[in-house]
């Protein structure tokens, strides 16, 4: 059985080295660049959400919601009296997002994202008013109605309440209708077309710029820079689409990237790629525990003398820490380095602060992004 399980173990961790040193597979442009001007467009808008079961914005702390909802009335020619207080429960005021794609078209739907801006306590069963959505230039895309898709649910009961997920946010599916298209004219300049690596590496845009050319046979891609590769394609839209859909099912190798290592401050995260590599360096870990203990005493005088009774406090601080050793870390490559900072028993939070040190002496050879 101890022999099986150590030839399963062995065999873990041949396959992992294979993976982590497995070389780059060739990769789909489409999956490594894309078109200049092929992108999306951010939308959003301020509306109000009503039909809520109690649930919504106090008017006396969110007063935006019912000034709101007087300039909605006002447009549809219902009057509210001056000094009204309006104590409504069931109106929310909220913030509508949504993504326009390229080469939307009039009458397009798109799904829609509603948050509440106040203190609606749920928007469950809530019925979002016609709200318009604006871009960047302040112009109105799309309009936004219908009625919301909560994924969380709440209890309430004699004074106890129990709630599962987030209440105030959710989606409608096909919620906005395009009302204005984004111009996007490709290839107007005689063809001239402009394609963009999601990573700018000057290795990978001489190879993408290699492989275009030998797929069509000609000159038709030059590199600009580490990120733009200019194409010269068909002045005709069915042959230039065409065009654009050949270069983005080309396969490249991508360059190897450089060395990184990622640490999230907030999760206790370490990830590193295949490329990290680790010179000669020593390293001392060790715990460091710092113990404070704070007693209350009493000082009594004696007897038919001047003095007072007081009390005083005796505080104790003891600094202990724990033998640390010094451990001689190499590797050459990623399971290396791997197995040689697991030895030193490090939590996560240590080996950040491990990774840093090794930085900043110059042995890690490796760029750190902390998140």
């Amino acid at each position: 059985m101890v022999a099986n399980m150590k030839k399963l173990f062995s065999s873990i961790v041949i396959v992992i080295a294979l993976v982590v040193s497995s070389p780059a597979h060739a990769e789909r442009l489409k999956d490594l660049a894309e078109f200049a001007g092929v992108r999306d467009n951010v939308l959003v808008g301020y509306g109000l959400v009503v039909g809520l079961d109690g649930t919504g914005d106090q008017t006396t702390q969110a007063p935006f919601t019912g000034q709101s909802l007087t300039n909605m009335l006002s447009q549809l020619g219902v009057t509210i009296p001056a000094g009204t207080n309006m104590q409504l429960r069931n109106v929310a005021a909220v913030m509508v997002t949504a993504d326009l794609p390229p080469f939307s078209m009039q009458g397009q739907r798109l799904d829609i994202t509603v948050s509440s801006v106040g203190n609606a306590r749920s928007l469950r069963g809530g019925t979002l008013l016609m709200t318009p959505l604006r871009g960047a230039d302040g112009e109105i895309y799309a309009i936004a109605q219908g009625n919301l898709l909560i994924g969380g649910v709440s209890a309430e009961s004699g004074g106890s309440q129990q709630s599962i997920n987030h209440q105030a946010a959710g989606r409608i599916a096909r919620g906005a209708i395009v009302e204005r298209e984004v111009a996007l004219t490709m290839g107007a300049n005689q063809g001239e077309l402009e394609l963009h690596l999601k990573q700018a590496d000057f290795s990978t845009a001489e190879r993408v710029v290699t492989r275009i050319n030998e797929e069509f046979g000609n000159f038709v891609a030059e590199a600009v820079n580490g990120r733009v590769i200019r194409l010269f394609g068909p002045q005709n839209d069915n042959e230039r689409v065409r065009f654009m859909a050949r270069v983005e099912n080309i396969e490249v190798d991508p360059a190897v990237g450089r060395a990184r290592v990622v640490l999230n401050a907030r999760t206790g995260s370490v990830v590193m790629n295949g490329n990290v590599r680790l010179t000669q360096a020593a390293v001392a870990h060790g715990n460091l525990s710092v113990s404070i203990d704070t007693r209350q005493r009493v000082s009594q005088p004696a007897p038919f003398s001047q003095g007072e009774t007081v009390v005083t406090t005796d505080t104790d601080i003891q600094i202990t820490q724990e033998a640390g050793t010094l451990n001689l870390v190499e590797g050459v490559d990623l399971m290396e380095v791997v197995n040689a900072l697991n030895a030193l028993g490090a939590s996560p939070a240590d080996l950040m602060a491990i990774l840093e040190a090794l930085k900043a002496s110059g042995s890690l050879r490796a760029e750190l992004e902390i998140i």
